[in-house]
């Protein structure tokens, strides 16, 4: 019987060609869909630089239309279509078996079928909502069932992955699980129990509201169920990126991760608190008591102990790369990692620009600091320094091992991508330092600032440097593309990755002691449901049953 591959054993594994294909076109998904959202992105960073978009952008009805585009396809589709292909090929890679090959086709056709809902309701101008579909407002009943089929389609990859575990674990019922097995499936089990409250919202109010079969709403109860997953799915988007982090990068830094043991904890500490921390964007919502939403703040707070973690490991490993290449001094090893490497390359930019983002969530967090930069462009300046920045150019380093490895064929051109993470880092970063400086001088989000009957000076600068960040953003994202197509269509045969580069743990994982409890997942799933009756609990019995007062609206 072949060896059961684990960290400390990255060899021997070969994914069938057919689940290669079907996780390779789940990905494209997510391509395509980023291909629109970035140009409704640029519509939508030109507009804060005070540029009339609609008179460059004819196929847009209104400024909420490219809005809800936008956050749609960048923020939802394009993120889980990556996750969809990404955590399941680890945890086949790390346990060493196959995907069910049904279930691979059924994720990718769920997600499109959804995709294509969605896609028609904004196109059709019938879903003007944003991707945070707060009620009162009102969308075509396709769009409702289109994110509901996107969020499905998660949990198909899920219970894919969980059914590889399952097999795994028959045969090696004493073993502890690979670590990056383990990481990969605790991170799509967060999300599971994250999307549910969403999914409540969507299947037991929004989708029957929208089809008439519920004449009124409950805009804070459904607003609430929104944020029960909405801080949450953050972290499913920035979790496969922790993934690569931990269990990737050091490997292609030439390093070592310092501790296996540490890192399962790191990701067990993300399931149990990104779900319970939900309130702490309600601050300013009336019928929410502040008691609770002093538990939220505690918690988001809590939440930013991980993420300190990740900061301290992932650059230990980088150190011990660096070190190992020659480098000396208190920093000389950071100019020794191999820059030159578009895949690292990516990577190491997406974490240094997610200190800013991580800096940036805590004011978010602070109930009074909060009141200062609410719904101002504050928190879509930090929103782009995490997803927009930490996810996205890790994604972009991923793909650029990850599609080769799928499709057979080697990078093209090295130079080109390399150049396309830095495009887009400094455009990135240009554009967040607009919108935060805006937002503290009090300009709103989510307003088409040309057609405001308002400004104030203090807006130019900002707006400008955010019109600027963002044309930058928009080229490295295309160059991303254009490396990424040919790749697929003209890359060398024969000259991809023949393996996943999974990393060496400096010491190996513990076969006795504590530590095996860390693999208990059902145990850890039960503390984090339990946390979120604590957190959740009391207000939905002090509020339930819902109060259907609302009709719905559709403005634009």
């Amino acid at each position: 019987m072949r060896a059961t591959p684990t960290v400390l054993d990255p060899a021997g594994f070969d994914l069938p060609e057919s689940q290669r294909r079907w996780l390779r076109w789940t990905i494209y998904i997510g391509y395509v869909a980023l291909t629109a959202g970035i140009f409704h992105g640029l519509a939508q960073a030109l507009s804060y630089a005070n540029i009339d978009i609609l008179r460059f952008f004819p196929g847009l009805r209104g400024y909420y239309q490219g809005l809800t585009a936008h956050g749609v396809a960048n923020a939802i589709v394009f993120t889980f279509a990556f996750s969809n292909g990404f955590l399941p090929l680890m945890t086949a890679r790390a346990l060493g078996r196959p995907l069910v090959g049904g279930l691979v086709q059924a994720t990718c056709v769920v997600l499109l079928a959804g995709n294509l809902l969605v896609i028609y309701a904004v196109v059709t101008n019938q879903a003007s909502v944003l991707y945070t579909s707060y009620a009162p407002l009102q969308a075509h009943w396709t769009y409702y069932l289109g994110l509901v089929l996107i969020v499905v389609s998660t949990w198909l990859a899920l219970v894919n992955m969980l059914v590889v575990y399952r097999r795994w674990r028959r045969d090696h019922p004493a073993a502890r699980i690979p670590l990056l097995g383990h990481i990969a499936v605790v991170s799509y089990v967060m999300w599971f129990l994250a999307s549910l409250p969403i999914a409540v919202s969507f299947l037991g109010f929004l989708l029957p509201w929208s089809l008439g079969l519920m004449e009124k709403v409950d805009p804070l109860l459904t607003r609430t169920l929104f944020w029960f997953t909405g801080h949450a799915i953050v972290y499913a988007w920035l979790l496969p990126a922790y993934v690569s982090w931990y269990a990737l990068v050091p490997r292609q830094a030439g390093g070592k991760l310092i501790s296996d043991s540490y890192t399962r904890i790191v990701f067990i500490l993300f399931l149990l608190l990104s779900i319970p921390t939900g309130f702490h964007h309600q601050y300013t919502d009336p019928g929410v008591p502040e008691a609770i939403k002093a538990v939220h703040a505690v918690l988001t707070f809590g939440v930013f102990f991980p993420s300190l973690a990740t900061a301290f490991s992932v650059v230990a490993a980088l150190e011990i790369g660096g070190r190992a290449r020659g480098g000396r001094g208190l920093l000389g090893w950071v100019t020794k990692l191999p820059w030159g490497d578009p895949s690292l390359a990516a990577q190491m930019l997406a974490m240094l620009t997610f200190v800013f983002g991580g800096i940036s969530g805590l004011i978010n967090a602070s109930f009074t600091m909060n009141q200062v930069i609410h719904n101002t462009t504050w928190v879509p300046g930090h929103f782009h320094l995490t997803v927009g920045s930490a996810v996205t150019l890790t994604h972009m380093g991923v793909a650029f091992w990850l599609i080769p490895y799928l499709t057979g064929r080697g990078l093209w051109s090295r130079g080109q991508a390399l150049t396309s993470a830095w495009v887009y880092t400094v455009g990135v970063l240009i554009f967040a330092r607009g919108m935060i400086s805006a937002g503290l001088a009090g300009m709103p989000r989510r307003t088409f600032r040309v057609a405001a009957a308002y400004s104030n000076p203090d807006w130019d600068w900002g707006g400008m440097l955010t019109g600027i960040g963002g044309t930058l953003m928009f080229f490295g994202i295309a160059q991303f593309f254009i490396v990424i197509a040919m790749t697929a269509l003209a890359g060398a045969r024969g000259a991809h990755p023949k393996d996943v580069p999974v990393s060496e743990t400096l010491t190996a994982p513990a076969s006795t002691g504590w530590e095996r409890h860390l693999d208990r997942l059902g145990v850890w799933v039960a503390v984090t449901i339990a946390l979120c009756v604590i957190a959740y609990g009391p207000f939905l019995a002090m509020y339930l049953p819902a109060r259907l007062v609302s009709p719905g609206f559709r403005l634009f």
